[in-house]
């Protein structure tokens, strides 16, 4: 566990962020730490622009295994868009699957209220690159993943999912 904090903390800090807002996806702050930007009682921090990467990234927390979706390939660029290409194909040739059904989630069970409850997103945005790390918890069971985009004619597309829990990238995974 302490290794997926310290992962996490690095994620968070490389893109840019407070450590208060980082403390709000990692755990309490302590007792002296001025109050965190992220509410705790599952309210949104500030509301999402429309065409920014978090608004992106939301459906994929609305829809179960929506990522898979060929119909919502033009919201991936490469290297996400290569694989989920593969897995499509690998898929249609009746070979089988290559990724799991609810990346998004990190792999973990469903359960839409936890999740609902729990979620929280902070964005982090430098020039034509950008991140989203979201975190929630399941079964007890906290999950960090973060969203990586580059800005493509104007749009915001995803390159990348990473699980800082699971220790995993979409990016890494062999569809063939």
């Amino acid at each position: 566990m302490a290794r997926a904090l310290a992962l996490a903390t690095m994620c968070l800090l490389a893109a840019g962020l407070s450590s208060t807002a980082a403390q709000g996806l990692i755990g309490a702050p302590p007792a002296n730490a001025p109050a965190a930007s992220l509410p705790t009682d599952g309210t949104p921090a500030a509301p999402v622009q429309p065409g920014s990467p978090t608004a992106v990234v939301k459906p994929f927390y609305e829809h179960v295994g929506l990522e898979l979706d060929p119909a919502e390939r033009s919201h991936f660029a490469d290297p996400a868009k290569s694989v989920l290409d593969k897995s499509d194909a690998l898929r249609k040739s009746g070979q089988g699957e290559c990724l799991d059904p609810n990346m998004a989630l990190d792999n973990a069970a469903y359960d839409r209220a936890e999740i609902d409850k729990s979620l929280k997103t902070i964005e982090a945005v430098k020039g034509d690159e950008a991140k989203v790390i979201v975190a929630f918890i399941v079964a007890g069971n906290p999950h960090r993943l973060e969203w990586k985009f580059r800005k493509v004619d104007g749009d915001w597309k995803i390159t990348d999912l990473l699980s800082v829990t699971g220790e995993w990238a979409l990016s890494q995974y062999q569809c063939e």
